[in-house]
């Protein structure tokens, strides 16, 4: 569901929690999310009437937080992990282009300058194809189970999820996080491949698949709101 607080188009999700006894509200993604964790089985009304009840608590809240980085030429955007300065050529033709110069990493982006955030997103998207695809196989192939499709979004909600059918989601905004983060999401998404859901034995096999995995959802806990509140549009 969308809404627009303070000014701002966000995203309202519901989670439904077994061992919430309250509802909760919480601002995620540099403010492009508003996150609502409730009681199994809660009424969709009542979850409409406590955002309503505490529609003044989130304009407050939104009015505090920063515009949303804009990317433009000047701006370092991380690739991989990796800050990339962001120089627009206008006379280059092409996609965007990861390059190093004189020893600074760089994203080349050519054409009309109107284009320039959807030719970096363009650039993410194709980087996510190149190594998601090749660490889904890897991690599959661990596993022993068939993954049926891989898709890319741009979600504010989830960086990545599993359908019992085998269908793989993420985020290509991950490539803009360290080849650890990355690879953690992809080996946490494939685990749910063999457990469809968040106990022990989950956890010990996506610490088998990425054995740096508290360090990775450590990192991605601390940074990745900062990653979804870069604006490409």
């Amino acid at each position: 569901m969308r809404l627009e607080v303070a000014g701002r188009a966000v995203t309202l999700s519901v989670v439904e929690n077994a061992r919430a006894r309250r509802m909760t509200l919480r601002i995620g993604a540099g403010g492009r999310r508003i996150g609502v964790t409730v009681p199994p089985g809660t009424d969709p009304r009542a979850v409409e009437r406590f955002v309503a009840r505490h529609h003044g608590w989130l304009e407050e809240r939104l009015a505090r937080l920063p515009d949303r980085p804009q990317v433009r030429p000047g701006v370092k955007i991380p690739l991989r992990g990796v800050p990339h300065l962001v120089v627009h050529e206008p006379e280059r033709r092409g996609a965007a282009v990861a390059e190093t110069r004189d020893g600074v990493a760089v994203l080349a982006v050519g054409g009309d300058r109107r284009h320039l955030p959807r030719r970096i997103a363009d650039l993410l998207k194709r980087a996510a194809k190149a190594d998601i695809e090749r660490l889904v196989a890897g991690h599959a192939a661990t596993v022993g189970r068939r993954v049926r499709a891989i898709r890319y979004r741009d979600t504010s909600s989830r960086w990545g999820s599993c359908t019992a059918d085998g269908t793989l989601s993420f985020s290509w905004r991950i490539m803009m996080a360290p080849p650890v983060v990355i690879d953690y999401l992809v080996a946490h998404e494939v685990a749910h491949l063999e457990e469809m859901n968040h106990g022990p034995r989950f956890w010990a096999l996506c610490r088998t698949l990425c054995p740096r995995t508290d360090e990775a959802k450590a990192w991605l806990k601390r940074n990745g709101d900062a990653l979804q509140a870069i604006a490409f549009d």
